[in-house]
């Protein structure tokens, strides 16, 4: 993964002041490709993305709490409570 960071794609890309959630889907300890929602504090959707073949993916989101939802072929998995601050990148693991 040449030029990519291990929990996303290549923080080289990232503009001054962007907020950013990404990361990386893995099953069974190895990474897997699928999508990635990105759900509100209210759990309502707000967008979804492709995961890279080796399962990164990243958001560009607003300040605030968030849920992740991965799903990939044979599961589905939640990560709650995912904080993004202004200006910053947070890297989030799924497991699924």
């Amino acid at each position: 993964m040449c030029g990519a960071q291990i929990g996303g794609p290549d923080l080289a890309t990232l503009k001054p002041g962007e907020t950013a959630i990404q990361g990386q889907i893995t099953q069974g300890g190895e990474p897997v490709s699928g999508y990635v929602r990105l759900l509100d504090s209210t759990g309502e959707f707000t967008a979804e993305v492709p995961t890279s073949a080796t399962g990164q993916f990243r958001f560009y989101a607003a300040e605030g709490s968030w849920t992740l939802r991965a799903l990939v072929p044979g599961g589905t998995a939640d990560r709650k409570v995912v904080v993004a601050e202004a200006g910053g990148v947070t890297d989030v693991a799924i497991a699924v």
